[in-house]
């Protein structure tokens, strides 16, 4: 009996072999211009079976870039280098969407240049990574109607750039407490305008932003990643029910191609679910293809699309050491482990990075 996992799936307008897609994943090997690299080609490739892969998270802009080493889409450095990146994956017979994020109050000064800014004047709670190591976050500057506008422009000229540099389709971050989200959520905007105070303004930067990338992209070529949790990096909500109902209405009025929901179990990585699942509420809301996010197991993601609760799953760190993850769920198999932990996530070089083997090369 053929899984449903390995059944070819429409999302939006991208069609796609298999229902197993390639989470965004930071892993910091880009220079620190934001360049991407040919080692970053081969890390992609050797994941192109996934059904497709949404790219790790890039900056729209450098004041929004704060994740050391991590690549951007703002200049033609970083398009030509991204270029080659969706072209050796296409040759290898992926697909690959680019992520694109603006980290907002979790940018810190030594690594953009820049003073931070987000919704309000807040501080990200504990350690930021910098250059130098860890340090404290630094307290952002509320943004301002024409820094506003200013970012508008910077998201529609990264989908440009996007398309220039190859990609099969663009996600806006709009997740795990970073700038949209610190919009969404009262805990962090304490604005006083039409972008702050009830849910129907604070949903509207998101509505903005998605209507800017609308007029660069099809819509079916477009997505949202939304982490609809009750608290994520410090950036909560007093009625998180209603606000994310909100912002699904939002991204179904505009017809997205799909929604990819981070929505970690009470054990999850890098964020744990403190309430219930939001999957059932966000499918209330949002008509279109949604991908879950949820740590799943392959038995499990199994089920989730067998049963219709999503129509594919996302995996992100089973993608780290087992660059073929399609075949060793289709074949049944154990999952390679990472055994090195966290040590090589974000550090230069191949350690860690494109070393892991595929089925073949560990058998032999």
């Amino acid at each position: 009996m053929t899984m449903a996992l390995l059944t070819p799936v429409r999302l939006g307008s991208l069609d796609l072999p298999n229902r197993i897609l390639m989470a965004p994943l930071t892993r910091a090997r880009s220079d620190r211009a934001g360049v991407p690299n040919d080692l970053m080609a081969e890390y992609y490739v050797q994941r192109a079976s996934a059904g497709l892969i949404i790219s790790e998270a890039t900056g729209i802009n450098r004041e929004g870039l704060g994740m050391p080493n991590a690549p951007g889409i703002w200049n033609a450095d970083q398009v030509a280098g991204w270029a080659r990146v969706t072209d050796a994956v296409h040759r290898a017979g992926g697909r690959i969407m680019l992520q694109l994020w603006h980290m907002g109050r979790v940018v810190h000064p030594s690594v953009s240049g820049m003073e931070p800014v987000s919704a309000s004047a807040t501080a990200a709670p504990g350690k930021v990574h910098t250059y130098e190591g860890k340090a404290d976050f630094a307290v952002a500057r509320a943004m301002s109607r024409d820094d506003i506008a200013r970012l508008l422009d910077d998201y529609a000229q990264a989908a440009r750039n996007a398309r220039a540099a190859g990609f099969d389709g663009i996600q806006l971050h709009a997740a795990n407490g970073y700038l949209i989200d610190q919009f969404l959520r009262d805990g962090t905007n304490l604005r006083d305008d039409d972008y702050g105070g009830p849910i129907a303004n604070r949903v509207r930067l998101l509505d903005e932003v998605v209507a800017r990338l609308l007029g660069e992209w099809e819509a079916g070529l477009v997505s949202v990643r939304l982490s609809p949790n009750d608290a994520v990096q410090g950036v909560a909500d007093s009625d998180p029910v209603a606000l994310f109902s909100a912002a699904a209405q939002v991204l179904d009025r505009h017809g997205i191609g799909f929604l990819e929901m981070r929505d970690p179990p009470p054990a999850g990585t890098f964020g744990k679910g403190d309430g219930p699942r939001r999957l059932p509420l966000m499918r209330q809301h949002f008509r279109g293809a949604v991908v879950d996010n949820c740590d799943y197991s392959a038995e499990e993601a199994e089920a989730a699309v067998a049963s219709g609760a999503a129509d594919a799953i996302a995996f992100g760190r089973p993608y780290i050491s087992n660059p073929d993850l399609v075949e060793r769920i289709a074949r049944g198999v154990e999952w390679a482990p990472n055994l090195d932990g966290t040590a090589y996530w974000y550090v230069p070089g191949p350690k860690g990075y494109t070393d892991y083997p595929v089925l073949a090369e560990a058998a032999g």
